[in-house]
């Protein structure tokens, strides 16, 4: 979503979808990068977004579990994000079921072997303890200005590759003898929903561009577009791949 460069359209939109989530399903994931920069102050925090934490909040409130997959953006402050939303936040691979699907769910930063090696040297230094103690020395409005200046490469477009290499990572999860049935990622910023062996593949895209999202059933997943009615339109189906075996019509 990339909350603080979002549009102000984008934004109520997804505000919008947040509040319908208990009328249309028994759970929700976000995929990482909900803000564009997050980062959790002793004292505070902030004030981008704050009334789709408080629908996140309302969904944890009505007994809607929400889990959230850490990105590279909103990957500071896990801990007061879960204290005020009620989310399950993990910036590990998170693997489970969902529904019928056994699932690996990750945002995607530093996942291809080669070309974010240089990435997650760099991730090892901004993600650990003494550099986060030191930035959060900074005044707010000091850091979120130096976090806006450093962060434009990784959310103005999509991944140069159109998401092979995310795509390539997950094939190689669905191939394993002990592998899921379902693979997800974010970050490369390029909706997609495939089958791939004897699974599938999906990312929903960014909403900020595109306002789209995937839809997890026992018998399927769909790509999605949601339009401003609040209705949403199907791009892409995919069954569950042993949907035929439990007599899930197809």
């Amino acid at each position: 979503m990339h909350l603080g460069v979002a549009s102000p359209e984008a934004e109520r939109a997804v505000l919008r979808f947040v509040r319908a989530v208990p009328l249309e399903a028994r759970s929700l994931v976000i995929m990482g990068d909900l803000f564009d920069f997050w980062f959790a102050w002793r004292h505070a925090m902030p004030r981008v977004g704050f009334r789709v934490l408080a629908a996140l909040a309302d969904l944890h409130d009505a007994d809607v579990p929400v889990l959230w997959i850490g990105g590279n953006h909103d990957c500071w402050g896990g801990e007061a994000l879960e204290r005020e939303t009620g989310a399950t936040y993990t910036l590990d691979p998170w693997r489970g079921r969902i529904g019928a699907w056994d699932a690996l769910l990750a945002h995607g930063d530093g996942l291809r072997e080669v070309e974010d090696a240089p990435y997650r040297r760099l991730r090892s230094v901004l993600r650990h303890p003494w550099s986060i103690s030191a930035f959060s020395w900074l005044h707010p409005n000091l850091a979120t200005s130096i976090a806006a200046r450093s962060s434009h490469t990784s959310r103005k477009a999509r991944a140069r590759d159109g998401g092979a290499g995310l795509l390539a990572v997950g094939t190689q999860a669905l191939q394993q003898a002990q592998g899921p049935e379902l693979v997800l990622h974010g970050h490369s910023h390029v909706p997609t929903v495939q089958a791939v062996g004897r699974g599938v593949y999906g990312n929903a895209g960014a909403w900020y561009l595109d306002q789209q999202f995937l839809r997890i059933d026992d018998e399927a997943i769909t790509l999605r577009q949601w339009m401003a009615s609040g209705a949403s339109t199907e791009l892409g189906r995919i069954p569950h791949p042993t949907a035929h075996e439990r007599g899930v019509s197809r």
